[in-house]
């Protein structure tokens, strides 16, 4: 989830290619839990306690290093050991893979566990099992894309799940089936300790995806800006830090199940996004809507995130409620602090990150797309 590349479908096609099948037993979505507050703990009452993140080197996994260790715990990250990240020099390291070498994890024990870094169920299956008895909370990473597809708007941690995987091809569904079956591993094997987050697309300072980052990058060149699709489309996004602290909340208070986690709120829709994303960014933008989905999937492009072809099995994508999250304490900040840190971060890589983002439509496709829309719009089609 964390690291999604740019194009959503490119992302999901390589997402394993599992078609996993859940046992009958556990098909259906596992009851939400009761819905009650989760208890803010200051940091002085956690100081001794520690934290296992299976992760914690890609886009969400360094956010919640430091929310954690500012929050007072002892933090261990379980990973390959391939990726160099700044991360605090009392972090524990960790080396091994999720794919059976697990004995960096024997005979060690702590209060929490945030599963960061998993697609694959018999990873989770593995570790899950393996950490059991030596953990307090396990708490699973999962996606709203266990919904997919989404033939219906108003999705809520109550509604079923899709999973199995009936078309080979369609990498969505195959990466939500086999989030699904993460998520029934981890409440069959841990119950009430088990906790589960399903964030929609995550965003902010650190994403290297760069989705969202390609609209305040993108209004700062200011000039005639392609709007994609229609004015009330709905757009969800949640940024990173609200997600991780939300996870962190979780984990240090009594309430357990399935949780959405979506913003913004109130509900968005891309002309408000583009509206005050033009006003943080503060250029001379205009803007040029376009609404022609066939032009978008000729190009590859379904969407320009946080705006996605809401069209077919995503019909629903933008419109998961999280009612559930905000009444146990999801907070979420204002979409211009995203904008302006995500910009104000990016803008600081290296000239060489930044000349190489990968910007799901470039400034030629742009281009092209205006020019074909007012080509259109001359002639009356």
């Amino acid at each position: 989830m964390s690291d999604r590349p740019s194009n959503r479908r490119g992302f999901l096609g390589r997402a394993l290619g599992l078609s996993t099948v859940i046992p009958s037993a556990v098909s259906a979505a596992a009851p939400a839990g009761p819905t009650t507050e989760v208890d803010r703990v200051d940091a002085g009452t956690v100081a001794r306690k520690s934290l296992l993140i299976l992760g914690g080197t890609g886009f969400i996994g360094p956010h919640l290093v430091r929310r954690a260790i500012e929050r007072g715990y002892r933090v261990s990250i379980f990973t390959r050991g391939q990726k160099t990240v700044d991360l605090p020099a009392q972090v524990e390291r960790l080396v091994g893979d999720r794919n059976g070498k697990l004995e960096a994890l024997v005979g060690k024990r702590w209060d929490a566990v945030i599963d960061d870094s998993a697609t694959n169920p018999e990873w989770v299956r593995q570790s899950a099992e393996l950490l059991r008895d030596h953990v307090g909370r396990y708490l699973f990473t999962s996606s709203t894309g266990v919904y997919y597809p989404y033939r219906s708007r108003g999705l809520n941690e109550a509604d079923m799940v899709h999973t199995v995987a009936r078309d080979p091809k369609d990498g969505s569904e195959s990466y939500g089936t086999n989030k699904a079956a993460c998520e029934a591993i981890v409440q069959r094997v841990f119950g009430d300790r088990g906790l589960v987050v399903r964030p929609t697309y995550i965003v902010g300072p650190g994403d290297t995806t760069d989705r969202f980052t390609y609209w305040p990058v993108r209004l700062q060149r200011g000039g005639d800006v392609l709007a994609p699709g229609r004015p009330d489309d709905a757009v969800q996004f949640i940024d990173v830090r609200d997600l991780t602290a939300f996870m962190m909340m979780l984990v240090e208070g009594k309430a357990s199940g399935i949780f959405n986690a979506v913003g913004p709120r109130p509900p968005m829709t891309v002309r408000a996004f583009l509206e005050i994303a033009k006003e943080t960014v503060g250029r001379d933008v205009t803007y040029t809507w376009v609404d022609n989905d066939a032009a978008y999937v000729a190009l590859g492009v379904d969407g320009i995130v946080p705006w996605i072809l809401a069209r077919g099995n995503d019909y629903g994508h933008t419109s998961i409620v999280t009612t559930r999250s905000i009444a146990v304490g999801l907070t979420l900040r204002p979409v211009t602090e995203t904008l302006r840190d995500t910009l104000a971060w990016f803008s600081a890589l290296p000239e060489a990150r930044q000349a190489s983002a990968k910007w799901v439509i470039t400034a030629e496709q742009e281009r092209t797309l205006l020019a074909a829309h007012r080509a259109g719009a001359k002639s009356g089609v």
